[in-house]
């Protein structure tokens, strides 16, 4: 079966007011730019500001829910229409048909049928809503094989069947081994769930819960040995957070707890004088201020100067002060030297590809020696700044030990008298939060 390919021409009448299937579709094709990851670009999709929060919650469902799916999406499609190409618009529409087919049940199969049909019809491809009829309605009368199917090639072509990139799966399947390997991918297909961390400068989390719950917020208290109790809270249900007054005043901060292992073995104490040496967006930054509880000093640096902002905004909002915002590459020159360091490196990102959707289509083999080349020049950049007897946290948020272990074997065989104090791995599998890893250098006194 196949579509009738047409040149797509231009609308000749306004579209329609957007639906969240229709944004969905705007979401799907929407052009990548380099570091630009897909949540950051929502507000310009064209339609999405509209939408109701319940449309949008829809929207970005059906949309994310395809991208985490794609390339089985795709081996379906392609074993319905003889692996004819289809379109981009008309592809996005048969994927999302069979996302909500075969991943949802909230709408029943002949509405996400006759809705694709009609959705293909308002983006000028009337002469194929047949085609796309008649797919779907194929699949509806097939649909427990389908996913019989979708299970069955999950076991066989890992890669394929959870929708990863093949040399990846391959990288992974030699460490962790074929059971680890399947829960690994099924962590990253899965919608990540929402923390938030108390900011107790602001507010107890007891008065916070207590908001919380006036405010329609469902919320459990996550235990992690790295933080102390009633810190983190995973957020079951909520209204969109933005709109809630216990967010604009401060009282919290959306951070999974793998963050925090980092802060924990910085160990920041009032009175020191710290470096964040990669702080956008600010995450770790506010944790150390919390922890520093406005004695001693915490300077925030970034590579991109541009995405201090957003660390001056979170700060802005937190009521955190005291932290100097450092955009200058030389920080005040080689003869300032700090107590503790942060490197929280740019890295491959392979432990949250859960909350990076589309990073596993853009991520490329030749990335991970770059990138370790670039941490590795970061942690001696960052070494030059830590007093004598000082100590400097590394920390990423890879999987990949060229990123992690391999990174600080080469540090310590350049930097001698440099002295290893203490090294953490969080892996998905094993302990249910995105990847991270950090370890603590200490400088001879």
């Amino acid at each position: 079966m196949t579509s009738n390919s047409s040149e797509h021409r231009p609308r000749s009448r306004p579209l329609p007011p957007p639906t969240a299937r229709s944004v969905a579709l705007e979401i799907l094709l929407q052009r990548e730019e380099p570091g630009d990851f897909l949540e950051h670009r929502l507000e310009r999709v064209p339609g999405f500001q509209v939408l109701s929060e319940t449309d949008r919650r829809l929207s970005r469902e059906i949309a994310f829910g395809v991208l985490r799916n794609r390339s089985a999406l795709d081996h379906l499609i392609a074993a319905r229409t003889d692996g004819r190409p289809q379109r981009p618009v008309l592809r996005g529409i048969l994927q999302m048909g069979l996302y909500q087919l075969l991943f949802l049940d909230r709408v029943p199969d002949h509405a996400v049928v006759n809705e694709a049909v009609l959705l293909a019809r308002q983006r000028g491809f009337s002469a194929q809503s047949g085609f796309v009829n008649a797919v779907l309605r194929g699949v509806t009368r097939d649909k427990e094989a389908c996913r019989q199917s979708l299970q069955a090639l999950k076991l066989r072509d890992p890669a394929l069947g959870w929708s990863h990139p093949d040399w990846l799966v391959r990288r992974w399947v030699a460490s962790l081994g074929a059971e680890d390997l399947q829960r690994l991918l099924a962590w990253n297909n899965a919608a990540p769930t929402t923390f938030a961390r108390v900011h107790r400068p602001r507010i107890s989390a007891e008065d916070l819960k207590a908001r919380w719950k006036a405010e329609g917020v469902e919320a459990t208290p996550v235990s992690v040995d790295w933080a102390d109790p009633d810190t983190v809270f995973a957020l079951v249900r909520h209204p969109v957070l933005e709109t809630l007054a216990s967010f604009r005043d401060g009282g919290f901060y959306v951070q999974d707890p793998s963050t925090l292992m980092a802060v924990q073995l910085l160990d920041p104490r009032p009175g020191e004088r710290i470096l964040d040496l990669c702080s956008a967006p600010g995450g770790k930054t506010l944790a150390i201020a919390e922890r520093l509880r406005g004695q001693g000093g915490l300077v925030a640096h970034d590579a991109h100067p541009g995405r201090l902002e957003l660390v001056r905004e979170n700060a802005r909002r937190l009521g955190t002060e005291g932290i100097e915002i450092c955009p200058d590459p030389e920080l005040g020159g080689p003869e300032v030297l700090f107590d503790r360091v942060l490197v929280d490196a740019p890295c491959s990102n392979t432990g949250v590809l859960r909350r990076r959707i589309e990073l596993r289509w853009r991520l490329q083999p030749d990335e991970i020696p770059r990138l370790a080349g670039e941490q590795l020049r970061l942690l001696d950049r960052a070494a030059a700044r830590v007093r004598p007897g000082g100590a400097l946290v590394y920390s990423t948020c890879s999987l990949e030990p060229e990123e992690n272990e391999r990174v600080v074997e080469a540090f310590l065989q350049a930097h001698p008298g440099w002295t290893e104090a203490a090294r953490r791995t969080l892996h998905p599998v094993r302990d249910q939060v995105d990847g991270a890893f950090a370890v603590k250098l200490l400088r001879p006194a």
